[in-house]
């Protein structure tokens, strides 16, 4: 789960990589390099690909997962589950959906199957979960039944923040198995409790690594600190809205949102700390002062990437298939805010370039996934939120 390099070792090699790469964005950078730096945003390319709607009418969209027979499983933050249809229709809300706190960003939000699903057919859901004071995010397992009407049966929390607050801000939630079973929960910080962050003692802004039972493994970085939650991972983030395993290395990527600049990609680390509110390119949203006391600590580690001013990135997936000319190997993350996808190239674990594509879509993009058969699907976060697929026309 480790990333294999210390903090200051990989902040070399970055620095190496800023000097050697070509072109990159004023509002996409490497790090940790001097915001001086940055130059201009690659342009987008004129490419052989299309959009095409899979279906629409989802309100408000968050996560989809592949089934093995061409329908996908759809989460939509008010509350409900649905399949969607090869050609695009889409089922009733399955029962048996744990009831959640749909406010602001709060809701229903990933769904990831089980390792073991061929076999025992276990879905994983996030969601915001209500109490008297406030809500957490939590993780409930069930289990998918299938027929003429589909249903979850048994959903149960497995995993939940130690503590409620109130608001409707920075839940996390996305849901990554690692090869060796176990799972990741990335968390939020609750918008309220930023500075909870670098505490060990608290659930906000951290990434919580998990049995599929909602036990603690034993080699967690943290099991045998006092004072310290065995189930954290790495802390010091604010808000991880996309995740993904790297296809060739097995190790955790993360990206999350900085308020105003400093939306990060980074590679997750056991025991490692991200920074936030301490160390971070971000700015107050009111005054637009600097957050924290700089942007570099030997101690933190520094991320890969970030973009300033803040794109709200959202949803993350590796392609890893040859069906888009040149972009095996590229990672891929949504944006919330200008409504785009970006395309992120990579040499080894360094991001050398950005490429922006999608500029007249019009709509939020919460997710995006490969598909099994090799192309990249989106969900818009909107209303009347679509599922898209990207084409090649080529």
């Amino acid at each position: 789960m480790s990333s294999g390099a210390a903090p200051d070792l990989r902040r070399r090699r970055l620095l190496r990589a800023l000097a050697a790469a070509p072109t990159l964005g004023a509002t996409a950078r490497p790090s940790p390099a001097a915001e001086a730096a940055a130059a201009t945003a690659a342009p987008a390319a004129t490419r052989p690909i299309e959009l095409v709607e899979v279906a629409r009418g989802l309100e408000h969209p968050w996560s989809l997962a592949f089934l093995s027979d061409g329908r996908m499983l759809v989460t939509e933050r008010p509350g409900r589950l649905r399949i969607v249809m090869p050609d695009g229709r889409l089922s009733a809300p399955l029962p048996g959906v744990p009831r959640v706190q749909a406010s602001g960003q709060g809701g229903l939000l990933d769904v990831a199957l089980g390792p073991g699903f061929a076999r025992d057919r276990t879905v994983f859901l996030s969601f915001s979960e209500p109490g008297a004071v406030g809500a957490r995010t939590a993780v409930a397992r069930a289990e998918f039944v299938d027929g003429a009407a589909p249903v979850l049966r048994d959903a149960h929390v497995i995993f939940g923040q130690k503590d409620r607050t109130g608001g409707g801000n920075h839940f996390g939630s996305r849901l990554v198995f690692a090869r060796d079973g176990t799972l990741f929960v990335t968390l939020g910080d609750r918008y309220s409790e930023r500075d909870r962050a670098q505490t060990l003692d608290n659930h906000y802004g951290k990434i919580v690594r998990i049995r599929a039972d909602g036990s603690v493994p034993p080699d967690n970085p943290f099991v045998n600190r006092a004072g310290a939650l065995p189930e954290i991972h790495s802390y010091g983030h604010r808000n991880v809205q996309g995740a993904a395993l790297h296809p060739v290395t097995g190790q955790l990527w993360t990206h999350e949102h900085g308020p105003q600049g400093g939306d990060e990609v980074n590679i997750e680390s056991a025991g490692a700390n991200y920074g936030w509110p301490v160390i971070t390119f971000g700015r107050e949203y009111v005054t637009g002062l600097r957050i924290g006391e700089g942007t570099e600590r030997a101690d933190v580690t520094p991320p890969l990437w970030q973009w300033t001013p803040s794109i709200a990135p959202s949803g993350m997936a590796f392609c890893t298939s040859d069906r888009y000319p040149g972009w095996r190997g590229s990672l891929f993350v949504g944006s919330l805010k200008f409504r785009l996808l970006s395309r992120l190239e990579l040499d080894g674990d360094r991001i050398v370039r950005e490429e922006r594509l999608l500029g007249d879509l019009g709509e939020r993009v919460r997710d995006v996934r490969q598909g099994p058969d090799g192309l990249l699907y989106l969900l818009t976060d909107e209303a009347d939120g679509r599922l898209l697929r990207l084409a090649p026309t080529g």
